[in-house]
């Protein structure tokens, strides 16, 4: 498990006072603003935040440091990241995605499946996705507790019961 997760990105300048378009990763998308400062992937940069007003998939927000429209559009794609342990405690069944990501991937039976690669959602719910050895291409695993009746974080390991045909024999 990191010390921080992606809680958000810059998607670009908003206007011409140095703002932000900001998107949130958050479940409660608000949140993002009440994690304390924020850092860039590779811890290189700081901002605090203040959102100013919601727009279409996001927010115009205030990074501290960030004055001009020039500095914001060079922050365009950055990933923001909070410490871990200024998140919130999570339910037993829900998990953040960055703690699902490389773990491996076991089948009822106990044979290895793969490891998650990455957690996806474009809407129906959350998919992992699943590449391994035994696989020619990855394979996206609809993460309910049907298919994916135990998550060992304390273990490091998934368990799955995918449907049939999913995986090659």
């Amino acid at each position: 498990m990191s010390d921080r997760i992606c809680v958000g990105a810059i998607a670009g300048s908003y206007g011409v006072q140095g703002e932000v378009r900001l998107k949130s990763f958050t479940a409660d998308a608000q949140a993002i603003a009440d994690y304390g400062l924020l850092h860039t992937e590779d811890g290189t940069k700081t901002f605090d935040v203040t959102l100013n007003r919601p727009i279409k998939q996001g927010f115009v927000a205030r990074l501290s440091g960030v004055a001009t429209k020039e500095q914001a559009d060079a922050l365009k794609g950055t990933r923001l990241f909070a410490d871990r342990d200024r998140l919130p405690s999570l339910p037993d069944d829900e998990f953040y995605h960055a703690d699902l990501i490389g773990l491996p991937v076991f089948d009822t039976g106990g044979a290895e499946l793969g490891h998650v690669k990455t957690v996806q959602n474009h809407g129906a719910g959350d998919l992992l996705e699943i590449h391994g050895p035994g696989l020619k291409a990855t394979v996206l695993l609809p993460f309910t507790l049907q298919n994916v009746p135990t998550v060992d974080l304390t273990a490091g390991r998934i368990v799955a019961d995918p449907p049939e045909g999913l995986f090659p024999e």
